[in-house]
C-alpha cells in the first residue's frame, strides 16, 4: 500500500461562505419601537426616552420650562436692577411753597435767657381771659402788663434776695450778687411794714413773698411779649428779637412819627406796597426795608426756603384781593403761584423741581418692558417672580407627594381599618372647600399683619397639605393591585421589614404615575398662587410673583394704556402652565404607550 491517506471531515456542520454577511441578513435594522430584536436590547428608560423625545409637544414643553428656569434664576442674576429698585426723574410738580392765615390768636417772643414755653403761653391765655394781672406757672410768678391793645408784656418773678426777721430785725441777704442799696432797702421795709406784696422802685416791679419766718424778695423782669401783630424780618440775616419787637410794637401804636432806636441804630415805621414796613435808618440817610408788620401769618413750607419782602407784598395783596393766582419774578425768573383756601388757611403752591417716581413708564431703551405703578422694573420683577411662583410649585408638589406616598403605600399595603380610616380622611380633605379656605386663611394674615416672607411660607404649606389626597389614591389603588403579585410574596418569604416592603419594592413601582401627576400638578399649584396674589391673598408687596404683577393693574384704563405692566406676566403664566401641562402629557404617554391608543 503507499501513503494515500484521504481526508476525513467529522464535522457535520458545513462550512459556510461569507458568514458576515449572512449574520447581516438575520440583523434587524428597523427603527420600530416594537421590533423584537431591538426591543431586547434597549432598556426600560431609553425606552422611555425614544418615546418622550418623538412627542413634539412634549418636547416643545421641555423647552418652555428650560427657558422659564434660566429667565427667573439667571435673568434675576444678570438684570443690573434689584427686585425693590425704585426708579426716579426730576420733574415739576405743584407743591406747597407758603401758607398764610389770618391771625387770631397770640404769638409770644421770648427774651434772651428766659423760659418760655407754649404752656407758660396757655397759662396766660386763662389768665388774661380771666382779667387777672398775674399767674403762676411750676412755682414760679409772671406779672401781665398790657402794653396796648393786644400787646402784653410778660414780667416773670426772679428770687434776688432773702429777708430774716429776728425779734424785729430785718436783715437783707442778697442772691447772684444782686446789690441792695439803702434806699431799696428802706422801701423793702415799708412794703412789709403796710403788709403790701409788690411795689416799684426805680421803674423795677419787686415782690415781697412771705416763706417760714422771714420773706422772699423777687425782682419781675422781662419775660416775653404776647401779640396779635405778626413783624417777620425782611432779610434772613436780620435779628428781630424780644428788644426790637417791643420798640416797633410800641412805635406802631402811638400817634408819634413812627420812629424808635434799639442797640443804638434808628428805625422808621413806613408803608410800601399797602402794607406796613420797618426802615432801618444808616447815617448815610439810606433806607433799608428791615421788618415787615402785618395782621397776616406767612409762613414757608420749610425752614430752607426764605420769603422775601417783596413777595410777602405780593401774595398779602393777592389774599386781600380774593385773587386765586399771581405772578411773581425774583432772580430766578418769574413764575405763577396758585393759591387755595381752606378753612381760613390761604395754601400758596408753585410748580417745582423735585423727585418723581417713574410710574408706568412705557417700554424703552432703560427699561425693557418699562415701569410698574411702584416705579420698578417690570421685566426684572418678573424675572424674580418667576422664581417665587416656580420655587412655590416645586416646594408645594414636594409636599404633597411626599405625604401622599406615605399615607397612599400604608393605607394601600395594609388593607382593612388602616385603608378606610385614611381614605375617610382623603373624603374630608375632599369636601373641604379649596379656594374659600385659602382665601379665608389670607385675609386672616392680612388682619393679623403677618410679614411677606413669613406669608410666601404659610401659603406653600398650606397649599401643600390641601393637595395630598389625590396622590394618595393614586398610590393606594396601585398598591393594591402590586401587593399580591409574585415579588411581594417573595419580599415576605425572605422576611424583610414592612417599611422595606412598601417604600423600596412598591412605592418605587408607582414612580412614573407619580412622576406624571407631580409634573402636571405643578401647572395648577402655579395657577392657583397667582389666582391668590392676583386677589392680594398670596405674595405681597414687595415680593413679586406673577399673580401680584397682574393685580397691579385693576382698572379698565390701566390696563388699556398699561398693557407692557400685565400682558408679560400672563403670557409667562400661559407658557409656564403649559409647558408643564406638554410635559406631564408627554411622560404619560411614555410610560404607558397604551394609554395613547
Amino acid at each position: 500500500m503507499g501513503n494515500n491517506y484521504i481526508e476525513r471531515n467529522d464535522n457535520p456542520i458545513k462550512p459556510v461562505d461569507n458568514a458576515d454577511k449572512f449574520l447581516g441578513e438575520h440583523l434587524s435594522t428597523s427603527l420600530r419601537l416594537d421590533d423584537e430584536q431591538r426591543v431586547k436590547v434597549l432598556s426600560p428608560g431609553m425606552l422611555v426616552f425614544k418615546r418622550f423625545v418623538r412627542n413634539k409637544l412634549a418636547i416643545a414643553g421641555f423647552f418652555i420650562i428650560v427657558f422659564m428656569f434660566l429667565f427667573s434664576f439667571v435673568g434675576g442674576l444678570l438684570s443690573p436692577y434689584n427686585e425693590t429698585q425704585v426708579f426716579t426723574h426730576v420733574g415739576m410738580m405743584q407743591k406747597e411753597y407758603a401758607s398764610v392765615t389770618h391771625n387770631n390768636q397770640f404769638r409770644y417772643t421770648v427774651a434772651e435767657g428766659k423760659q418760655y414755653n407754649d404752656s407758660v403761653h396757655a397759662q396766660f391765655i386763662l389768665a388774661k381771659n380771666r382779667g387777672d394781672s398775674f399767674f403762676t406757672f411750676n412755682d414760679t410768678e409772671y406779672f401781665i402788663v398790657q402794653e396796648a391793645e393786644d400787646f402784653y408784656r410778660i414780667m416773670q418773678v426772679m428770687p434776688v434776695a432773702e429777708i430774716t426777721n429776728f425779734k424785729g430785725i430785718f436783715a437783707v441777704h442778697p442772691k447772684d450778687g444782686f446789690a441792695v442799696s439803702e434806699d431799696l432797702k428802706a422801701a423793702i421795709l415799708a412794703a412789709i411794714d403796710s403788709g403790701e406784696s409788690k411795689f416799684e422802685f426805680e421803674g423795677d416791679l419787686y415782690t415781697v413773698k412771705s416763706q417760714n419766718r422771714g420773706y422772699v424778695l423777687g425782682k419781675a423782669e422781662n419775660a416775653a411779649l404776647e401779640s396779635m401783630l405778626i413783624i417777620d424780618p425782611a432779610e434772613k440775616d436780620f435779628d428781630i428779637g424780644f428788644d426790637f419787637k417791643y420798640a416797633a410794637e410800641k412805635a406802631i401804636r402811638s400817634t408819634d412819627s413812627g420812629t424808635f432806636s434799639v442797640h443804638g441804630e434808628n428805625f422808621k415805621i413806613d408803608e410800601y406796597n399797602e402794607m406796613s414796613v420797618v426802615y432801618l435808618l444808616k447815617p448815610s440817610g439810606e433806607k433799608v426795608p428791615y421788618a415787615i408788620v402785618s395782621e397776616l401769618a406767612v409762613q414757608p413750607s420749610s425752614p430752607e426756603i426764605f420769603l422775601t419782602i417783596d413777595f410777602k407784598a405780593a401774595i398779602q395783596k393777592a389774599v386781600l384781593n380774593g385773587e386765586t393766582s399771581f405772578v411773581f419774578e425774583d432772580e430766578s425768573g418769574s413764575k405763577e403761584y396758585t393759591i387755595t383756601k381752606l378753612n381760613n388757611v390761604y395754601t400758596i403752591k408753585t410748580e417745582s423741581p423735585t423727585h418723581l417716581i417713574s410710574m408706568y413708564e412705557p417700554p424703552s431703551e432703560k427699561h425693557w418692558l418699562g415701569t410698574d405703578g411702584h416705579g420698578m422694573d417690570v421685566l426684572t420683577r418678573l424675572m424674580y417672580g418667576g422664581r417665587v411662583s416656580l420655587l412655590i410649585g416645586f416646594i408645594v408638589v414636594f409636599l404633597e407627594t411626599l405625604i401622599g406616598i406615605i399615607l397612599g403605600g400604608i393605607a394601600g399595603y395594609f388593607g382593612k381599618w388602616v385603608d378606610m380610616l385614611i381614605m375617610r380622611i382623603v373624603d374630608v380633605f375632599n369636601c373641604i372647600p379649596f379656594l374659600p379656605l385659602v382665601m379665608i386663611v389670607g385675609a386672616v394674615m392680612d388682619a393679623q399683619d403677618v410679614e411677606p416672607q413669613v406669608r410666601i411660607y404659610y401659603l406653600m404649606l398650606i397649599l401643600g397639605i390641601m393637595s395630598w389626597p389625590g396622590i394618595a389614591r393614586m398610590v393606594r389603588g396601585q398598591i393594591l393591585s402590586l401587593r399580591e403579585q409574585e415579588f411581594m410574596i417573595a419580599t415576605e418569604a425572605v422576611g424583610l421589614r414592612t417599611s422595606k416592603r412598601i417604600f423600596k419594592h412598591l412605592v418605587p413601582n408607582v414612580i412614573p404615575q407619580i412622576i406624571v401627576l407631580a409634573t402636571l400638578g405643578l401647572g395648577n399649584i402655579i395657577l392657583y398662587e397667582s389666582t391668590l396674589s392676583y386677589f392680594g391673598l398670596g405674595v405681597k408687596f414687595p415680593y413679586a410673583s406673577w399673580g401680584n404683577i397682574i393685580s397691579a393693574v385693576s382698572t379698565a384704563y390701566e390696563m388699556t394704556n398699561y398693557w407692557f405692566v400685565w400682558v408679560p406676566a400672563g403670557l409667562l403664566i400661559l407658557l409656564t402652565v403649559l409647558g408643564f401641562n406638554f410635559v406631564g402629557d408627554g411622560l404619560r404617554d411614555a410610560f404607558d404607550p397604551k394609554m395613547k391608543r
